[in-house]
């Protein structure tokens, strides 16, 4: 990966909408190698989808909350089971297996205190859980879906120095020409 394929990744980052020949234009390329560059992202696997990020208010769904999991049961048998049924509720927006007290975390969306309680209900019929625990949020304030890019490894060829490329056949000095 070279600092174009970052350069297109931060564009795509910011709008996935964003028209190749815009991406193209940013990225200092003309729209056709910027295409070819863009499907090969997403076939080596680091574009992984493209998605409509909406607004939460809009769809009444603009209630944050984090649910902390804990249980006395760490069979594989358990495991796959939770996961598999607790990845299943709509509300369930991002779930983590962590280390440390909690086991597991769960963010999820709802419109208000009676739908968490129907969540609630949902989730504690998945699997045997020692401790559920809830937190609001109060108020979001960062909210992104960009990855930093300054931490993409490049190969040891890629960070050499390199001249810049030369456009076309050098000429030679008139100079040249008269020996």
């Amino acid at each position: 990966m070279d600092e174009i394929d970052i350069k297109i990744l931060s564009c795509l980052q910011e709008d996935a909408t964003m028209p190749v020949a815009d991406v193209a234009d940013r990225c200092g390329l003309s729209p056709s190698p910027c295409w070819r560059r863009i499907q090969a992202l997403i076939r080596n696997g680091t574009i992984l989808r493209r998605v409509a990020l909406l607004d939460p208010a809009k769809i009444n769904a603009g209630i944050n909350l984090f649910v902390s999991i804990r249980t006395n049961q760490h069979s594989e048998a358990w495991a796959t089971r939770f996961c598999r049924a607790a990845a299943q509720i709509p509300e369930v927006i991002e779930f983590y297996r962590m280390t440390g007290e909690v086991d597991y975390l769960l963010r999820v969306v709802v419109p208000n205190i009676g739908a968490y309680d129907d969540f609630y209900k949902r989730l504690i019929k998945t699997a045997d859980l020692s401790d559920v625990s809830s937190s609001f949020a109060m108020e979001t304030i960062k909210f992104t879906t960009a990855l930093p890019l300054e931490y993409v490894q490049k190969s040891s060829a890629e960070a050499e120095p390199r001249e810049p490329a030369r456009r076309g056949r050098r000429r030679r000095s008139r100079s040249a020409n008269r020996d």
